[in-house]
């Protein structure tokens, strides 16, 4: 597959160019979202592989806003207690272009904290007697997941990945109601995006990529 980034236009909805430029947009618009769209990115996650084909997945679509507003503190503490701390420990010390990106992050993430019960819609990813002390029990929802992703790309809106508010599960879970038996693993906020989609920024793959034995280059 060609590597110009610079070719990609933007309005396909190639696959290919979609996973090329679907960026974590994390200032969204407080626009209502059509529940025929949600509709369509819950049934791309419900697409997904998963373990034996168990299908334990689960979905809470929130669009409350007493709901939300009730969880942002919890939010925001993760990123106070927890994210902040760990990322000025990683922030460059000397100018340049390094720098300049980690600020750029860190204002987005900042902006998404202080926003998040704002945007229109949460989805919660949940698994169905999951067990949260398990590594492989989200392995059947992150699938789902990215298929969601892919999904608010491919239809115009914006979402991110965030699973901050498991730094406070079980506060964040008894507000959102969820069972005993339910586990959260990851909570979307979708909108339409304030910000423009546009070609990702990765590593190549030569450098992540090995053949047959851990550091031996492949052909890619």
């Amino acid at each position: 597959m060609p590597n110009d980034q610079n070719t990609i236009d933007l309005r396909s909805t190639n696959i290919f160019d979609i996973q090329r430029t679907m960026r974590a947009m994390r200032r969204l618009k407080p626009d209502p979202v059509p529940d025929e769209l949600i509709a369509k990115i819950l049934e791309a996650g419900i697409c997904a592989p998963n373990g034996g084909n168990s299908q334990a997945w689960r979905f809470l679509v929130v669009k409350d806003p007493t709901i939300k507003a009730a969880v942002q503190p919890y939010y925001k503490r993760a990123y106070d207690e927890v994210q902040k701390p760990r990322h000025d420990a990683q922030k460059p010390k000397e100018p340049g272009p390094a720098l300049d990106q980690h600020m750029r992050n860190e204002a987005a993430i900042e902006y998404l904290t202080n926003h998040f019960h704002k945007a229109p819609v949460w989805i919660v990813a949940c698994a169905k007697g999951a067990n949260s002390a398990s590594a492989s029990s989200g392995a059947s929802v992150y699938p789902a997941v990215q298929n969601m992703l892919l999904a608010a790309r491919a239809l115009g809106l914006g979402a991110t990945l965030t699973a901050r508010h498991i730094a406070f599960r079980e506060e964040v879970e008894t507000l959102l109601g969820l069972p005993e038996d339910v586990i959260s693993f990851a909570i979307i906020p979708i909108g339409y995006p304030k910000g423009n989609f546009g070609p990702t920024r990765r590593i190549s793959l030569d450098k992540v990529t090995f053949l047959d034995k851990w550091g031996q280059k492949g052909p890619w």
